[in-house]
């Protein structure tokens, strides 16, 4: 392992250095239809959203500190099509819970002449899997023997 993990996602850890990211946001989609009301505004009645989202961003050096295996990892396991815990490590060892990872973005720059990149910016996006029952003890089952 490369120094500290702060997060971890399925069986893969982002450590402080080789795979490691910049930064990290949230989205949480709660939509609200408009009522129609006669002689009055409209009301507002919630739908219950299209729930929540996370994107992870970060630019790995893989000549310098590795990282790309991880980063393969992570696509296999979008391609095997199976949600997968995610925690942050540290700061109160917050589970997320099980997310599904929609989508991988690479922007490979800077090759070597074996073709390993010198840069490899890349994205995340990860989107909650409700419907699934969980526990903070369940997911981190899961993780056991990675830390």
């Amino acid at each position: 392992m490369a120094g500290p993990s702060t997060l971890a996602l399925g069986g893969f850890a982002f450590e402080a250095f080789g795979f490691s990211y910049e930064e990290r946001s949230r989205r949480l989609d709660a939509r609200w239809a408009s009522v129609p009301v006669a002689g009055a505004v409209d009301a507002r009645q919630w739908t219950g959203g299209t729930g929540r989202t996370e994107t992870i961003r970060g630019v790995l050096f893989p000549a310098e500190f590795g990282g790309l295996a991880a980063l393969d990892g992570i696509a296999a396991l979008a391609s095997a099509g199976q949600p997968v815990p995610f925690v942050s490590i540290g700061d109160g060892n917050n589970v997320f819970g099980m997310v599904i990872i929609e989508e991988i973005e690479e922007d490979i720059g800077f090759v070597l002449a074996d073709g390993t990149p010198m840069k490899n910016g890349y994205r995340i996006e990860l989107a909650h899997f409700p419907g699934r029952d969980f526990t903070p003890a369940s997911v981190l089952t899961g993780l056991v023997g990675l830390f």
